[in-house]
């Protein structure tokens, strides 16, 4: 059985409000410099808070803070935050993401409770939320995974596979999928992974959707804490910040 973390004074300390609004701070103008360096405006760059572990107390400071969407990796996580702190699809004042892998007997969650679903990899996880969204009345907003480090251990599509899946995901009349994420190799130097965001912002700018408006490219999530100051500078419109906002993670 699920449950939300339980706050901790540890935890309490790193997660107060004054201390998240000067990270959200801190980050907002690395964004700016990053979209200067790229002629970008910073209003084209969202931030989505990625609050896996962390307690309902860090999704109140982000909101604080002028957050608005927040990230979790776990399906029944989203599910027990989103009870406590409804979406937007359930008449809330915030956006859950669900941005990690997601088995498909997990899919009735997301479609009850998250506003997007960040990880889309597979047929056959698409056509069960297809039926599941069908279900609840509504049209799921989704971002296709690529696995842009060629590592095995990683989820998502081959680049080589994305727009073939692309393509196949437009029948669905409850999913939106609204562009493309990926996680770039883990580096020390984020310039060491510049070539793999150019080579997602390739796979986004040369989709053809054809006009099929279950298929839009607005959205390129590319980016963490470590890197997403290079991935604002390739083209990157989402960027996933967790410890960056929260402070570090205190994994059990």
């Amino acid at each position: 059985m699920s449950k939300i973390p339980d706050a901790t004074p540890e935890i309490n300390e790193q997660i107060r409000p004054d201390a998240v609004a000067e990270r959200v701070r801190s980050v907002r103008e690395r964004i700016a410099q990053a979209c200067e360096r790229a002629g970008r405006s910073s209003d084209d760059v969202t931030i989505v808070a990625v609050s896996k572990t962390f307690p309902m107390q860090a999704i109140d400071s982000g909101v604080a803070a002028g957050i608005e969407r927040f990230g979790e990796n776990r399906a029944r996580q989203l599910r027990d935050k989103a009870k406590a702190r409804p979406g937007t699809f359930e008449g809330g004042d915030v956006k859950w993401h669900m941005v990690g892998h997601l088995q498909r007997n997990k899919a009735k969650f997301i479609a009850r409770h998250a506003d997007w679903f960040d990880a889309l990899d597979s047929p056959r996880l698409a056509k069960e939320l297809e039926k599941r969204a069908a279900k609840n009345d509504r049209v799921l907003p989704c971002l296709v995974q690529v696995n842009i480090s060629g590592e095995e251990q990683r989820y998502g599509l081959d680049p080589a596979e994305t727009h073939d899946y692309l393509d196949h995901c437009a029948q669905y009349d409850h999913l939106a999928v609204k562009g493309l994420m990926a996680m770039a190799s883990f580096v020390d130097d984020p310039e060491d992974v510049r070539g793999e965001f150019r080579r997602m912002r390739e796979l986004f700018d040369t989709y053809d959707a054809d006009g099929n408006p279950q298929v839009e490219m607005q959205e390129l999530s590319i980016g963490m804490s470590n890197d997403f100051e290079v991935a604002i500078e390739e083209g990157g419109t989402i960027v996933r910040l967790g410890t960056s906002i929260f402070g570090p993670r205190d994994y059990e």
